[in-house]
């Protein structure tokens, strides 16, 4: 079988490898390009080009799949979190099928970090409801029921003392505000005690690249949910998006 070359498009970088998607992991060293400023649809695609000719000879005319931060109905994007408002309502799938010039299935962050660890990671074998939540610059969110995602989830967006409750409590508003882990805990015990309320998920799974500190705050939450840190940690947007370029070619 083939390598499967996942891209993992954020608002700082876009990151690409090839992934062995029978074993869920990278089959190469992670190429980095830095996001475009303004993160245009044209200017991100051409980017991204640049990322397939680097692994031409590897993926054939294989599919590409695209992890982006942006709703994705039907290979539309329907929102822009962190890259520019074009991308807003534009056909994205299409757009980037015809600039690779290969099938190009794109998936939310989330939703593709989600998968990867449901399929690989720490929620393989997982029965019940399962919460991926990617703690960034926002708060990501996947929701997969036993074993099947329901895309497009924005459970950042949920209300939390009156207000946008990534805006409190995601590790961007921690890094903007300069807090440390205790001083952070509080808000971000709040946000999942407030999603058990409204899911009752029997695992929540943190990724983000602060799951990679989450002994410093994880175990030291007051929840009755058990939650652990996400396996793959940055590379989950990569791998899970392989995989679903590799199993659902028509998208989500």
């Amino acid at each position: 079988m083939k390598p499967v070359l996942g891209i993992d498009f954020g608002g700082s970088s876009i990151k690409g490898a090839l992934v062995d998607v029978a074993e869920g992991r990278l089959a190469s060293e992670r190429a980095r390009i830095v996001t475009p400023n303004p993160a245009t649809p044209a200017r991100v695609a051409d980017v991204m080009a640049q990322m397939v000719d680097s692994f031409a000879d590897e993926i054939g005319d294989g599919p590409v799949g695209v992890a982006i931060p942006a709703v994705v109905q039907h290979g539309t994007t329907r929102s822009a979190a962190n890259i520019d408002p074009a991308w807003i309502d534009l056909d994205a799938q299409q757009l980037l099928t015809d600039r690779l010039g290969r099938a190009s299935i794109l998936v939310n962050d989330a939703d593709a970090a989600g998968m990867c660890e449901a399929k690989y990671g720490a929620a393989v074998g997982q029965e019940g409801v399962v919460l991926m939540s990617t703690l960034g610059t926002g708060i990501g969110s996947a929701l997969i029921s036993g074993g099947r995602l329901v895309p497009n989830t924005e459970f950042g967006h949920i209300e939390m003392n009156g207000g946008d409750a990534e805006q409190q409590a995601s590790s961007g508003r921690k890094d903007v505000l300069g807090l440390s882990y205790e001083e952070w805990l509080p808000l971000i015990e709040q946000y999942f005690q407030t999603v058990e309320q409204l899911l009752w998920p029997d695992l929540i799974v943190v990724g983000g690249g602060i799951s990679r500190d989450s002994d410093k705050f994880l175990p030291h939450m007051n929840l009755r949910t058990r939650i652990v840190p996400a396996q793959h940690l940055n590379d989950a947007g990569v791998i899970g998006a392989a995989w679903v370029a590799h199993h659902h070619p028509d998208g989500l």
